[in-house]
């Protein structure tokens, strides 16, 4: 019979393995994933692409969803001690400023190989995966085509007042201010803002503003392509009451914006960070962000799915990096001087 030492011996084995138990029942994800990404894009293509990777290369991969912005500080503040192995952003300007910040870890010629040049780091720290063009949306009832401005900064003409959306809070619109800024100075784009605060109707997010848009409550809005062309591609192009508007000037209301990916320099698991760079440049996966978010490939060989066509799109010169701009915060603040933030 036992004695009290080899009882108590026993019962703390029988707890220990049902804790090892219910930690392998409860968290076999951490236990054993081998990738982690810092997600700043849309979850839901993100995600099919993470199904697809492990299922072609049964490696695990975990998301941590948030900004863009605020994934790009986090690794900054974590450094070294970082969890994440990659980086994906809505925007390539954190991913330079990663980059400048020696954060980053080169990405093997295989996957820069598939994209071309001018959308990927000329020292291979950063490569895209997609892009959007910003664009007009309009209500074909309301206006027509030759009604529309040739230029964003039409604007701020006291004929446009109330006629037109925009959000204030959109990153990519955020981008082309700070583009503005970069081109032609602060003191234009900041008359450009106060135009628009005057003149045009703030929606909290695209989605919202192109939804009036198709009501007829404002004849158009400024958002980003892939909104209009993800309803279209629902609904149907000819169901719908609006339509797309590109100027075609290398204007920046024609502004096209790149989302990137970048494996860190302090990644634990770099040959599987590598495998899903090259997978997510690769036609297979290229394939599977353009179907689930209608956004623009990058890799040259994937086709638009009904996309107007990416050589065809017109944006203005000297606005993938935006150098000192990049961060944005010149944009925020003429954003909040102006009152807008």
């Amino acid at each position: 019979m036992p004695n009290a030492a080899q009882r108590v011996s026993k019962a703390g084995s029988k707890i220990s393995a049902i804790a090892l138990t219910t930690m392998m029942l409860f968290s076999p994800l951490t236990a054993n994933a081998a990738l982690t990404i810092y997600n700043g894009q849309h979850k839901t293509a993100t995600m099919a692409l993470i199904d697809a990777f492990t299922a072609k290369t049964n490696i695990e991969v975990e998301t941590r969803q948030g900004s863009s912005n605020e994934l790009a500080h986090q690794v900054v503040e974590e450094g070294k001690r970082s969890p994440a192995d990659i980086i994906y952003t809505e925007e390539s300007t954190p991913l330079i400023m990663l980059a400048n910040k020696g954060l980053l870890a080169p990405i093997d010629a295989k996957a820069l190989q598939n994209i071309p040049a001018e959308y990927r780091d000329q020292n291979g720290y950063w490569v895209g995966l997609l892009a959007r063009s910003r664009v007009i949306a309009y209500n074909k009832d309301k206006i027509s085509p030759q009604q529309l401005p040739t230029s964003v900064h039409d604007l701020v003409d006291t004929k446009w007042k109330d006629q037109f959306a925009f959000v204030k809070t959109s990153g990519a619109f955020q981008k082309q201010l700070s583009a503005m800024i970069k081109l032609e100075g602060r003191e234009k784009a900041k008359t450009w803002l106060e135009g628009l605060s005057r003149n045009g109707k703030v929606y909290r997010h695209n989605k919202a503003a192109l939804d009036a848009v198709e009501r007829g409550d404002i004849p158009f809005a400024l958002i980003n392509n892939y909104y209009w062309d993800s309803m279209a591609r629902e609904k149907g192009a000819d169901n719908l009451n609006s339509s797309l508007y590109f100027m075609g000037t290398h204007d920046l209301g024609d502004l096209v914006t790149v989302s990137g990916a970048a494996i860190l320099a302090s990644s634990k698991n770099l040959d599987e960070a590598q495998q899903f760079m090259a997978f997510a440049t690769g036609e297979e996966g290229q394939k599977i962000l353009t179907d689930k978010s209608a956004q623009y490939p990058l890799n040259p060989n994937v086709d638009t799915n009904g996309l107007k066509s990416f050589s065809e799109l017109t944006p203005p010169n000297g606005t993938l990096d935006l150098g000192e701009y990049s961060d944005g915060k010149a944009a925020i603040d003429l954003l909040q001087e102006v009152g807008l933030l």
